[in-house]
């Protein structure tokens, strides 16, 4: 029989991707700048009959929420792994990107509809209050998004929170524009159609999130990882006549897991090309949970999961 050997692995967490836990700090400052400014925006937006600011801050409490989620997630994937959970939770982050993009396409399609409606039957605002509140929400949002721009490339949890506070700043800046028009024109009707134009800037910038949220929790290969190469590579190694049942899927938004049955020739030695792969996963495709099963070509030849495209 064959038996499943895998490439020792160095356990100490130092040694793992969770840089992310370091960004706690940069979470709880982004949570209480952004509870701070969506309450204060709120109270200004209905004081001055202003659906984009009411918008905007529904918006951002969308945020905030997912900001507290994507937080949450970063100190689950802490946890040390248990009976039950034997990879630990670093898929809550898979979860919390999820869930942030999922939350923010509900929240725009509110905002959305109360827009139309204010096109209909427009409302008078108070276009200054607009303007000076918005311009706040560019600072506020803008010095968020800077706390995630480091980690924004390697991890998509982050890349969430970076994004949307990216866009909030953007969107502030817009409603400013809308409301220094109302102020010059008097059209009214400029309010809802700017909370439109922020639904509108929402959805582009959390369809990609979504998309790649979704990819990761069905348990896509991740986006960087060339599964190709990793068969090539592993199918070019001395000894290794065949390469099946190769899978690649993401443990987390930073941690990747890889298995595959390695057919060897009667003369290589499967210990010593463990060990090699050990840290080559790592290095070259940045696997760290990689887990091998040798076979010599008889075991290959009765193996119930050869050929490659069966599951």
């Amino acid at each position: 029989m064959p038996t499943h050997e895998h490439p020792p692995h160095d356990h100490d967490h130092h040694h793992h991707v969770h840089a992310p836990a370091s960004y706690g700090r940069a979470f709880a400052i982004g949570i209480a700048l952004n509870v701070a400014y969506v309450l204060a925006e709120a109270g200004y937006g209905v004081g001055a009959h202003s659906l984009a600011l009411l918008a905007d801050a529904g918006h951002n409490l969308g945020d905030v929420l997912g900001l507290f989620g994507a937080w949450l997630a970063v100190h689950l994937g802490t946890r040390r792994p248990s009976r039950r959970f034997t990879y630990g939770l670093g898929g809550a982050s898979i979860l919390a990107a999820l869930g942030n993009a999922v939350l923010l396409l509900l929240v725009t399609g509110g905002i959305a509809w109360e827009a139309i409606r204010r096109l209909a039957e427009p409302e008078p605002v108070a276009s200054a209050v607009i303007m000076v509140v918005s311009a706040a929400g560019i600072a506020v949002n803008g010095v968020t998004a800077l706390l995630f721009l480091s980690g924004r490339k390697t991890d998509l949890n982050l890349r969430g929170a970076f994004l949307h506070m990216a866009a909030d700043a953007a969107v502030s800046a817009g409603v400013v524009l809308a409301g220094g028009l109302i102020l010059l024109t008097g059209w009214e009707r400029v309010d809802p159609a700017a909370s439109l134009l922020v639904s509108a800037v929402i959805v582009l910038g959390t369809w990609s999130l979504l998309r790649d949220a979704v990819s990761l929790a069905l348990g896509a290969v991740p986006e960087g990882v060339d599964q190709d190469a990793i068969a090539r590579y592993l199918a070019g190694l001395p000894g290794v006549a065949e390469v099946h049942d190769l899978h690649i899927w993401p443990l987390s938004t930073t941690e990747t897991a890889l298995t595959a049955h390695l057919v060897l020739d009667d003369a290589t030695d499967g210990a010593s090309l463990l060990h090699r792969l050990s840290g080559a996963m790592k290095e070259r495709f940045g696997i760290g949970h990689p887990t091998f099963q040798i076979e010599t070509t008889a075991d290959a030849a009765s193996c119930r999961l050869r050929p490659a495209d069966v599951v």
